[in-house]
C-alpha cells in the first residue's frame, strides 16, 4: 500500500531511536550472507529489483559499482533479495546509502520486522538494523529502497550478518595472500582459495573493497606513488561473502629515483678506493651477488659543495697499475652485468659541507660532472660531518632533474635515525620522491632506542628490526628501507652481526617470521634489502655476507 510521505515521516521517525545510523561496517571476520551484496557484478544479480533500478559505476562507496534507483512517483525502486537463514538466529542488516528517504529491511524473520532510513543523506552514510528469526524461519528477504518521487538514490555494500542458512554456507578465508610486484601505480597479489565453492573474491584495500577478481589473483592499478597499502581479500559464492584473510601490505615505488632498474630487494655493498687491511679489488672484480655498489668515497675540495674524485695511487699500484680508464671500462662491465655504480659521497673523514643556495648548487654541478666522466649511476650521502636537510634536499633535487632515473641512497648514523626530528631522516623524508633506499649504519653505535621504546644491543637481531621500525613509523616507505651491517668482525669497531641473523631479521620485518622478543607492529613485505660494510672486508672473510644474505633476499615476499 502507497503512503503519502508526510504521514510516514510522522510515524517513521520513531524508527530513528532504535535503528541507528552508524558509521563503522561491521568487523572483517563477520560473514556476509548477501549475494552481490556491493553490485560488483556490474549486474543485479541476486536481486529482483524494479524496472527503474540499474547499476552505476558512480557514485560509489567502494569498488567499481552501486545501485542507483531512479524512484517514480508511483515506484519507490525497490531491490530485494531472499536469503537462506537459520531459526531463532541473531541477524545485522547494514548497507550505504545516499539520496533522500533512503531505506534498508527485512521481511519474513518469523518475529518481528524491522526497517531503518535516512530523510536526507547528502554523502554515503551507513544505516544498521537488526532482528531475531523465528522458530521455524528458514529464509528472510532484505531489500533497499527510495520514496516515492524522491528521486535517485544510491546504495552499496549491502551486509546480512548472522549464522548461514542450511542451504549452504559462504566460502572460509583465502590464505597465503602475498604481493607479487608492484609499479609506481600498482600493486599485484596472489592467493589460495580456500575450502568449498568460492565463485569470485572481492579485493579490498585499506578496510575498503576496491575491487573483484574470478580467479587467484589480481593487480590493483590507479595507486599513487612512494605509498604504503594495506590489502585483504575475501570469497563469495551464492550464500554470500566470507571472512576476510589476514592482510599484507604492499609499497608502491617512487614516480622518479627509486629503483634505477634494480631489483624489487636488494643488496649494496662499498667498495674501497684505498687501502686498509682489506682486499684491494678491481670493480670488474665485485661479484654479482652486489646489485649496487657505492664507490667510497668522493672528497671535499676547497670550494664549498665541491665535490672531487680520482683513484687512490696506493690501491691503484696494489692492483698492478689500476687506471682511471680500467675504472670507467669497469663501471660499463657492471652495468652490461645489470649491476649499478654509485659514487658515495663523505664517509667518516669526509667533511663536504652543503650549507646554503651556492653550496648546494655547487654540490649538484660538481657531482653530476662526476657522473658524467665516469658513468656513474647515481650518488649516495655518507657524511658523518652532519647534514642541512633543506640545502642537500635543495642539491639532490636538482641531480634528479638532470637525470630523473638517478639512484639515491643514504648512510646515516643510527643517532641520525632515532627520531624524524633529526637532520638525516628531514632529508629522507623531504626526498622521499626520489629517494632510492636508506640504509641506516647498525654499528659502531652502541645501544639504541627502538620504536617500543627500549634499549636494544647492537650485534642481535631486536636492535636491527626496532630501529627499522622507526624509520617505517616515521613515514619512509618499506622499499626504501634497507640494513646496514659490516662485512666482518674487521670492518667495523663494533657491531659485527652473522649474516644468518641479518637474514632472520629480513624474515621478521618482511614476513613476521623468525622474529627475536621485539616483533615489529606490522609486516612489511616490500623491505628492500641489506648493505653491508665492505665489499673488501667482505672478499677477506670469503664473501660469506655476500653469500648468505643475497640468495636469501630472492626468498623475500
Amino acid at each position: 500500500m502507497r503512503y503519502r510521505l508526510s504521514a510516514f515521516v510522522a510515524t517513521a521517525a520513531a524508527l530513528l531511536t532504535s535503528a541507528a545510523v552508524i558509521s563503522a561496517p561491521p568487523a572483517a571476520a563477520q560473514t556476509n550472507l548477501i549475494n552481490n551484496g556491493g553490485f560488483e557484478t556490474g549486474t543485479l544479480s541476486g536481486w529482483s529489483c524494479s524496472t527503474l533500478d540499474s547499476v552505476a559505476t558512480s557514485p560509489v562507496h567502494s569498488g567499481s559499482d552501486a545501485l542507483a534507483g531512479a524512484a517514480s512517483s508511483s515506484d519507490d525502486a525497490q531491490c530485494s533479495q531472499t536469503v537462506t537463514v537459520q531459526p531463532s538466529s541473531a541477524y545485522t542488516l547494514t548497507g550505504w546509502v545516499q539520496g533522500n528517504y533512503v531505506f534498508i529491511g527485512d521481511s519474513g524473520t518469523g518475529s518481528s520486522d524491522t526497517d531503518t532510513w535516512t530523510p536526507s543523506a547528502t554523502s554515503w552514510q551507513q544505516l544498521s538494523t537488526s532482528f531475531s528469526t523465528g522458530a521455524s524461519t528458514t529464509s528472510v528477504t532484505i531489500y533497499v529502497h527510495g520514496w516515492y518521487a524522491e528521486g535517485t538514490y544510491n546504495a552499496d555494500d549491502l551486509s546480512l550478518t548472522g549464522p548461514g542458512g542450511g542451504g549452504g554456507s559462504p566460502p572460509g578465508a583465502p590464505t597465503g595472500l602475498k604481493v607479487t610486484g608492484t609499479t609506481s601505480s600498482s600493486a599485484s597479489l596472489s592467493w589460495t582459495a580456500p575450502s568449498g565453492t568460492v565463485t569470485g573474491y572481492n579485493i579490498y584495500k585499506n578496510g575498503t573493497r576496491t575491487a573483484t577478481a574470478s580467479g587467484t589473483s589480481t593487480t590493483i592499478t590507479g595507486l599513487t606513488a612512494s605509498t604504503t597499502y594495506t590489502f585483504t581479500v575475501s570469497a563469495t559464492n551464492s550464500a554470500g561473502e566470507g571472512p576476510q584473510s589476514s592482510s599484507v601490505q604492499a609499497t608502491t615505488s617512487g614516480t622518479t629515483g627509486g629503483g634505477g632498474g634494480l631489483p624489487a630487494h636488494l643488496l649494496e655493498g662499498y667498495w674501497q678506493d684505498f687501502t686498509n687491511g682489506a682486499m684491494p679489488l678491481t670493480l670488474a672484480q665485485v661479484p654479482t651477488s652486489y646489485n649496487l655498489i657505492a664507490v667510497a668515497f668522493g672528497s671535499a675540495t676547497g670550494t664549498p659543495g665541491q665535490v672531487a674524485f680520482s683513484l687512490d695511487p696506493t690501491l691503484s699500484s696494489d692492483l698492478g697499475g689500476y687506471t682511471q680508464q680500467q675504472f670507467i671500462n669497469d663501471i660499463k662491465t657492471l652495468n652490461a652485468r645489470g649491476q649499478k655504480v654509485i659514487l658515495s659521497i663523505g664517509g667518516a673523514n669526509g667533511t663536504i659541507s652543503v650549507s646554503d643556495s651556492a653550496s648546494a648548487s655547487e654540490f649538484a654541478s660538481s657531482v653530476n660532472s662526476l657522473i658524467q666522466q665516469y658513468g656513474f649511476n647515481g650518488v649516495d650521502i655518507d657524511l658523518e660531518n652532519g647534514v642541512s636537510p633543506t640545502f642537500m634536499a635543495q642539491a639532490l633535487n636538482q641531480l634528479s632533474s638532470d637525470d630523473p632515473g638517478l639512484i639515491i641512497t643514504l648512510a646515516p648514523q643510527t643517532v641520525d635515525m632515532q627520531s624524524t626530528g633529526g637532520d638525516y631522516f628531514q632529508l629522507a623524508l623531504d626526498i622521499k620522491s626520489i629517494l632510492t633506499m636508506v640504509n641506516d649504519q647498525y654499528y659502531n653505535s652502541g645501544t639504541m632506542n627502538g620504536c617500543d621504546g627500549n634499549v636494544y644491543a647492537e650485534a642481535t637481531e631486536n636492535f636491527m628490526t626496532a630501529l627499522t621500525c622507526i624509520e617505517l613509523n616515521g613515514g619512509l616507505s618499506p622499499s626504501q628501507v634497507g640494513l646496514g651491517l659490516p662485512a666482518s668482525p674487521s670492518a667495523a669497531g663494533s657491531g659485527y652481526t652473522s649474516p644468518s641473523v641479518v637474514n632472520s631479521a629480513l624474515d621478521c620485518l618482511a614476513a613476521g617470521t623468525s622474529c627475536g622478543s621485539f616483533k615489529p607492529p606490522s609486516t612489511y613485505p616490500s623491505i628492500r634489502g641489506a648493505m653491508t660494510w665492505s665489499i673488501n672486508w667482505d672478499a677477506s672473510n670469503g664473501y660469506n655476507f655476500a653469500n648468505t644474505v643475497a640468495p636469501h633476499l630472492s626468498t623475500l615476499p
